[in-house]
């Protein structure tokens, strides 16, 4: 399930990218798709193991250069690479996990080359805020989300920073109710009937892509969208 677009991104064959708490690789593993040469960035030591693992496992099958990509376990708040490493980055539904966002964004913007591009998703606020009202369980947990976000609030970090935004976008509005479904019922009941049907749908939607929840996604991800995506680029 992937949040941001790489052609909005501008990703090419050959780009240095960073995919910044990359988790369990979604957007890592099909930016090595693509031929880019990727960096998968983590603190989780387990979750990196299966990304290294996969990646070894996709260079056997010829879907990427067998040095075009590394799992690299580290704090987003001290980057171990130098200044302007990186044509691309991806930082895909983490600031909302990191008490110091300020931090961390200076030190996305340090490692991407003047011109270069970047990618930041974060929860959407309102339907982040019902999940919040919903459940304390849902983020008062270790690692959880820290913070709720609105959109001009961290377009204008962004540009503190010294990026200029680009664009934005929604994305996953069919995850929406899913979210505030667990949160009502309780986010650890996996196995309520309704929460068990809705996951049935979501995994079929992925795995299928029929025309019919493929159109109302789009139709809805302006309204409904549960992440919003912004573009921005680092001035050359």
């Amino acid at each position: 399930m992937l949040t941001v677009d790489f052609d909005r991104l501008g990703l090419h064959p050959g780009d240095r990218v960073l995919d910044l708490g990359c988790g369990a690789g979604r957007h890592a593993f099909e930016m090595y798709r693509r031929g880019a040469d990727v960096t998968a960035f983590d603190q989780d030591a387990d979750e990196l193991a299966g990304v290294a693992e996969m990646f070894g496992a996709m260079a056997q099958e010829g879907q990427g250069a067998a040095d075009g990509a590394r799992a690299v376990e580290g704090d987003a708040l001290h980057l171990p690479f130098a200044d302007a490493s990186f044509d691309r980055v991806v930082a895909a539904e983490v600031l909302e996990h990191i008490p110091n966002d300020t931090r961390a964004i200076t030190e996305l913007v340090r490692v991407l080359r003047p011109g270069g591009t970047i990618a930041v998703t974060v929860p959407r606020y309102w339907p982040e805020r019902l999940c919040w009202a919903l459940s304390d369980a849902y983020h008062e947990v270790e690692g959880g989300h820290v913070r709720i976000y609105r959109a001009d609030g961290l377009a204008g970090q962004l540009t503190q920073a010294g990026l200029e935004v680009t664009g934005r976008d929604h994305a996953h509005a069919l995850h929406a109710p899913y979210w505030w479904l667990k949160c009502a019922v309780g986010v650890d009941d996996d196995a309520n009937p309704m929460v068990k049907g809705y996951h049935r749908l979501l995994v079929w939607d992925l795995m299928k892509k029929p025309a019919l929840t493929r159109t109302a996604e789009h139709l809805l991800n302006p309204i409904l969208g549960k992440s919003v995506v912004l573009y921005a680029r680092k001035p050359a």
